[in-house]
């Protein structure tokens, strides 16, 4: 955790002391001026740059948080680049700017006095909202980087109190710090932790394949060094250099730290022009003065050595104590084995482990990429799995192991499945284990659910047909009923939309991506009926969308049977329904003008139990218990969406109390957190 720590800490540190230094130079000069009474404006602006810089780190979590897993690592690697950008405008800019700082912050206060309060609040704001929204992403991309948040928010944390502990020293002069001396050192290391969020960021972008040469590595130490081990994590949470690195990565690396390095240190070699003296300070002034911010100019690097000393040394030195490190250790692993994965070797090195959680190093020695399973060689319970594993690699598994029958199971892609030898571990604890799922056992659940979709699309041709014929016939008040009938035996399918192809777009399509929203001429489907019939469209208008509305919907009817319905993707529709639900009906993102968003999120919780219901038997062989979870969650969301249809319709969600929307929110939500176990036990396995 530490390791992870020092990043941040050098960045909360170093913000801090720059976001510090403005808000105490702000405070001493109005104080110093007799404006005392105008304090509140200036915390008004820096309490509405710290909201702001919350807020941004909390729309970088929750954004990345809702995109799909390649979407994830494109916006994570964009980021880090971005954030790396970011960090070294500010590290020449205090290089250049900490002499001055002092003056030209005063003379910013002086105008804005001289203007009113409102620019004196946007005068903090923007000096310190600068350095909020710059360490909101550096910390989001650490923390990213490390995998965990508690290290980097740690060290993020103690960097702050100790720069304000600092900036409070500095106002009442108790400290005297060159400034300019310690913003050069910190921007040294600021350069060196940067060029290791490039790296990473690079990383990202190869494994989101908007980048190639994710599989040419210039150094893979993998099969050598342990990742999980106290140096290697030391090395990569300081330093950002992981075992394995491709060739971009390493070129990234050595190029940003050269060419920013020998920058950097080039501009620190310039002397300084000395800023003119200030205007004796007035007998009378307070004792409160401004923070020594103009310290003694720092010491001339002489001249005699070469430019490329010291971004080879902040190269090379990191590299040989790595080495040195390693050396000294014999490059062993901690606490944990290695274990071979081939069909000629699986399990090899596989000893009886003790109880409890433990590390076992998976090396493939074999010619094929592989699987390997650790299961309970009698029921073939998995205990811990690792996919994927290429050829001349070594993945780290972690298992917990308590009382019972162990063995490796290896499936190389093209390959025979083998198991090996069994081991029999005594004094622990019964640990739990997940009972296999193979694709056969998924048959049976995915043709019962296809013939619920089949008669569900033959009951929707039939309402549509009737929507179809009431804008015919020019009955609009009878459409409007008829639309909901039809549109809410839509959403009871949504566990197959995945198979509808372009179609789902045509039938119940967003306008959201489109140029002209609903207005644009190729919005269709059930919500562009319901714009034009909840606001005022003529049957006229109206008649050829729903014509091409039932001819969508009888093609649909037409091409379901032969359409493709990966048997794996069943369990993972149980939560993306409502996750769906839960993103777009209750923020009324679809609502078009009928207010029904209710009514469709009903007809979601119907779906999602018909799903539910085809897959008991699995579920109740792995875990019972998930399902009565969840079905105590589906009815307690399901009470709450019911008391909102009166005999009158659907109350509209923007007309719901502000306490029962949450109520349906948070049940809502705590029902997608009971149904996410549900992957996980029915996840095809091939060690079944």
């Amino acid at each position: 955790m530490w390791d992870e720590a020092f990043p941040s800490f050098l960045i909360g540190l170093r913000e801090g002391l720059e976001a510090g230094l403005i808000v105490s130079i702000l405070v001493a000069t109005l104080v110093r001026f007799g404006h005392r009474a105008r304090l509140p404006q200036v915390w008004t602006g820096v309490a509405a740059a710290v909201a702001l810089s919350l807020s941004f780190g909390a729309v970088l979590t929750f954004t990345a948080a809702n995109l799909s897993g390649h979407a994830q690592e494109a916006f994570g690697g964009v980021l880090s680049l971005i954030a790396v950008g970011f960090v070294t405008a500010m590290v020449f800019w205090m290089r250049r700017s900490a002499r001055t700082l002092s003056a030209d912050l005063k003379e910013k206060v002086q105008a804005s006095l001289a203007v009113g309060a409102g620019a004196l609040v946007l005068t903090s704001f923007l000096a310190v909202a600068r350095e909020g929204l710059e360490t909101s992403l550096f910390l989001w991309t650490n923390v990213r980087t490390a995998g965990e948040s508690t290290g980097p928010l740690l060290g993020a944390a103690v960097g702050l109190l100790l720069s304000a502990g600092l900036c409070w020293g500095l106002y009442r002069r108790a400290l005297k710090m060159n400034l300019t001396r310690f913003f050069t050192i910190t921007g040294a290391g600021l350069i060196v932790v940067a060029a290791g969020v490039l790296g990473y960021g690079l990383r990202d972008l190869q494994e989101s394949g908007l980048v190639g040469g994710g599989s040419t590595y210039a150094v893979d130490l993998s099969g050598h060094l342990d990742a999980s081990s106290w140096y290697a994590t030391l090395v990569q949470g300081t330093l950002n250099l992981t075992v394995t690195m491709t060739v971009l990565q390493v070129l990234g690396y050595v190029a940003y730290l050269c060419v920013v390095m020998t920058l950097f240190v080039e501009g620190v070699r310039k002397p300084a022009v000395a800023p003119a003296a200030p205007a004796a300070a007035p007998a009378a002034a307070p004792a409160e003065s401004e923070p020594e911010s103009k310290a003694e100019p720092a010491e001339p690097v002489r001249s005699g050595r070469p430019r490329w000393v010291v971004p080879a040394a902040l190269v090379t030195v990191p590299v040989v104590v790595a080495g040195v490190v390693i050396a000294a250790s014999d490059g062993k692993r901690d606490s944990s084995s290695t274990v071979s994965v081939s069909e000629a070797e699986c399990g090899h090195g596989f000893t009886t482990p003790l109880p409890g959680q433990q590390v076992f190093q998976m090396h493939n020695t074999g010619d094929k990429v592989s699987e390997v399973y650790l299961v309970n060689p009698g029921t073939g319970a998995v205990y811990g799995e690792i996919e994927g594993l290429a050829p001349g690699t070594t993945r780290a598994l972690t298992a917990t192991i308590g009382s019972g029958d162990y063995a490796w199971r290896c499936v190389p892609t093209g390959g025979k499945s083998v198991t090996s030898a069994a081991v029999h571990v005594t004094g622990g604890a019964q640990v739990k284990a997940v009972k296999p799922v193979a694709e056969d056992d998924l048959k049976g659940p995915l043709d019962t659910y296809k013939g619920y979709v089949n008669k569900g699309l033959a009951t929707l041709l039939t309402e549509t047909g009737k929507l179809q014929a009431d804008i015919h016939a020019g009955d609009l008040a009878t459409a409007k009923a008829d639309w909901l009938t039809a549109h809410l035996q839509y959403a009871s399918l949504g566990a197959a939309y995945g198979t509808f192809a372009d179609l789902d777009g045509k039938i119940n399509g967003r306008p959201d991506g489109l140029a002209d929203k609903a207005q644009d001429k190729d919005f269709s489907g059930f919500l562009r009926l319901e714009y034009g019939l909840w606001h005022g469209q003529s049957a006229e208008e109206l008649t050829g969308v729903a014509d091409q509305l039932s001819g969508d919907v009888a093609k649909l009817v037409q091409d379901f049977p032969g359409q493709q319905f990966d048997p794996g993707d069943l369990p993972l529709r149980a939560h993306e329904i409502l996750e769906n639900t839960l993103q777009f009906e209750l923020t009324g993102d679809t609502d078009q003008g009928s207010g029904t968003n209710l009514a469709t999120t009903q007809a979601n919780l119907a779906g999602t139990q018909e799903l539910l219901t085809v897959l008991q038997p699995l579920l109740d062989e792995r875990d019972p218990q998930v399902l009565v979870r969840v079905n105590a969650g589906m009815k307690r969301v399901g009470d709450l969406v019911a008391a909102a249809h009166k005999p009158e319709g659907w109350t509209p969600l923007d007309k719901l109390p502000a306490d029962t929307r949450r109520q349906i929110n948070g049940a809502t939500g705590q029902l997608l957190e009971d149904l996410s176990p549900v992957p996980a036990l029915l996840e095809i396995r091939k060690a079944a």
